[in-house]
């Protein structure tokens, strides 16, 4: 399953290609809206206790998973609140979705795990290579 796939799977399927991209582009907003942008998302997991999380998303290995509820003890309620109603889903459904879409967003977005030195994310670079990748693990595109 790909990760357009899983996010279309977490609004009960009702979203198309379009509205999978939109959240995308809302994750990576959201990261380039934190003071810092990706340093300060860092930062905010760091003093959340969930630096080794966030800490796996950067480096080179495997994604560390994160449940709903820890990403929403991390970001906050507000954070939280404020992603749900910029979609129409309740803060719930919108933890969930983040914490699924997140730790690709972050790996995709420091190849080779370096940050970006103005912690500003190249949403373009990463909506164009976490797509290709949906496609190709979705079996979107023929072989």
């Amino acid at each position: 399953m790909g990760l357009l796939d899983i996010v279309g799977g977490l609004l009960g399927g009702q979203a198309g290609g379009n509205s999978q991209n939109a959240l995308l582009s809302a994750a990576l907003e959201f990261i380039n809206n934190q003071p810092g942008g990706l340093n300060g998302l860092i930062e905010k997991f760091k003093a959340g206790g969930a630096g080794d999380i966030i800490g796996s998303w950067v480096g080179t290995g495997e994604n560390q998973p994160i449940s709903a509820d820890t990403l929403q003890n991390v970001l906050g309620s507000d954070a939280i609140g404020a992603l749900a109603s910029k979609f129409g889903v309740d803060p719930a459904q919108a933890s969930g979705i983040l914490a699924q879409v997140l730790p690709h967003v972050v790996n995709h977005a420091t190849p080779n795990g370096e940050v970006p030195a103005d912690g500003q994310v190249d949403t373009s670079n990463v909506l164009g290579t976490l797509t290709q990748l949906a496609g190709l693990f979705g079996g979107n595109k023929p072989a």
